[in-house]
């Protein structure tokens, strides 16, 4: 690998592909998920051009990489109020709402989980594998509502990621899809990067594609709660994470949840004021004795709307 300075790369031959696997594959301790703020925050250019976190780099390209950016935090937001789940010396779980992001994809963003989290627990600041996660241990898409967990120490924050990583975390979700699911049932495709479209995942059913596309495994697990006319709420649970999981992996089974703009058709899109999707109980050890700790989030306001429009209209 030829450098040309710290942060920049010449790409050699057979070690292109897409762009976030390669500085994962070459920024020390760069994670996916700080791979993809990087190219997000505009702080890595291709041939002194702006980057695509799903580009194709080719043999000879320069890449050119800020890292300055993982460590500037957002701001702290004390005027913001999210409803606490639990709290301890050790951890704290917030309510996050549909539309809130987790994080701040570049410094200047406001109004997050992270934003909130800096505001009331200052000592966030010092906690996670970068400054702007502000001791977040996970993510929730921004349509998603539900359950989010903050460690308050390093020592704390490794340990929740241990058992993130190890799945052993018990996640639940209430998710609302289109069509009738009249039995339960587990989806295990592996789950990668769209190739064409950058901001979303796919659903990997061929092993030759998955290779491809180097897919992660994934597994979801669903059980019907209660039918409507021309769709049914779901207890879905997941040991792993990957970005999008559950949202991409039932709407590969003819079931798209509603609301989702991306991975529903027109039908299913419209047919929620929201994503019809919420973290409704966390499962984990606490990194102090190992007890465990069960965090629940009530379903919010709007969700029991849209499910009460849902029986209407079937009645």
């Amino acid at each position: 690998m030829e450098r040309r300075s710290s942060n920049d790369f010449v790409v050699e031959p057979g070690d292109g592909g897409r762009l976030d696997h390669f500085l994962v594959r070459h920024l020390e301790r760069c994670s996916r998920r700080q791979a993809r703020r990087l190219i997000d925050a505009g702080a890595v250019l291709v041939n002194g051009r702006a980057a695509r976190k799903g580009g194709a780099l080719r043999a000879n390209d320069v890449v050119a990489v800020d890292r300055s950016i993982l460590d500037q935090q957002p701001a702290a937001q004390a005027e913001l109020h999210l409803p606490v789940l639990f709290a301890d010396e050790t951890l704290v779980a917030i309510d996050k709402p549909a539309g809130m992001p987790a994080v701040a994809l570049r410094p200047g963003d406001r109004d997050t989980v992270a934003n909130y989290l800096l505001g009331g627990y200052p000592e966030l600041r010092q906690v996670g594998s970068a400054r702007f996660e502000a001791g977040l241990v996970h993510r929730l898409d921004t349509a998603t509502s539900g359950v989010l967990v903050a460690a308050r120490s390093m020592s704390a924050w490794h340990a929740l990621r241990a058992e993130f990583g190890a799945r052993r975390v018990g996640k639940l979700y209430l998710a609302v899809v289109a069509g009738i699911v009249r039995t339960p049932g587990v989806v295990s495709a592996p789950i990668a990067h769209h190739p064409r479209r950058p901001r979303e995942m796919c659903a990997c059913t061929e092993a030759r594609r998955a290779t491809a596309l180097r897919a992660r495994p994934a597994s979801t697990r669903y059980r019907p709660l209660q039918r409507f006319g021309a769709a049914t709420l779901l207890a879905v649970r997941i040991a792993t994470g990957v970005r999008h999981q559950i949202r991409v992996h039932l709407a590969a089974i003819g079931h798209p949840v509603l609301g989702d703009e991306t991975y529903g058709d027109a039908a299913a899109a419209g047919a929620a004021p929201r994503l019809l999707l919420h973290a409704s109980r966390l499962s984990i050890a606490h990194p102090s004795g190992g007890a465990r700790v069960r965090i629940r989030s009530p379903l919010p306001v709007d969700f029991q709307i849209a499910l009460g429009d849902l029986a209407t209209s079937t009645g």
